[in-house]
């Protein structure tokens, strides 16, 4: 099966992710995090990550992406792109947005890891999350414990 993403795609949220990041709000941590999520309908949303003092009050880029974009009406996404000052080394989803990302997009969208310069390494929910918690095991749940 080809990939659905397009190169110019790529580089478009690529670069959305790492233009986001510049918004970050992270006094506390100097840690930058950009994200650009890839709507099925072509749509970018974007996000960055934003601290609070009151230190798990914050919200990872990744989150932050997902969620205004649900806020807006986008339910359906093909892949999330992930930015940070790092730049030796590809930086990964948390475990809390590995899961939000898999309830979002499923296990097959494609997640890209970047560095400052645009290089990536492309993955997928399933590979970061193998055995994500979706409805499927609430389904379960309710057929089969629940009378």
């Amino acid at each position: 099966m080809a990939d659905p993403i397009v190169s110019d795609e790529i580089k478009k949220i690529i670069a959305e992710c790492n233009e986001a990041k510049k918004f970050a709000y992270c006094p506390y941590s100097n840690f930058r995090v950009g994200a650009a999520l890839l709507t099925t309908d072509g749509q970018i949303i974007t996000g960055c990550n934003i601290e609070n003092a009151s230190y798990t009050l914050g919200v990872c880029a990744e989150r932050c992406a997902i969620f205004k974009a649900v806020s807006e009406g986008h339910t359906s996404f093909k892949a999330i792109a992930v930015a940070s000052d790092v730049k030796d080394e590809f930086i990964s989803p948390c475990g809390a947005c590995r899961q939000v990302m898999f309830e979002f997009g499923g296990k097959d969208m494609k997640v890209y890891l970047t560095k400052p310069d645009h290089s990536f390494r492309v993955t997928s929910n399933k590979e970061l999350l193998p055995d994500g918690f979706d409805s499927s095991v609430l389904d379960m749940v309710r057929t089969k414990v629940l009378p």
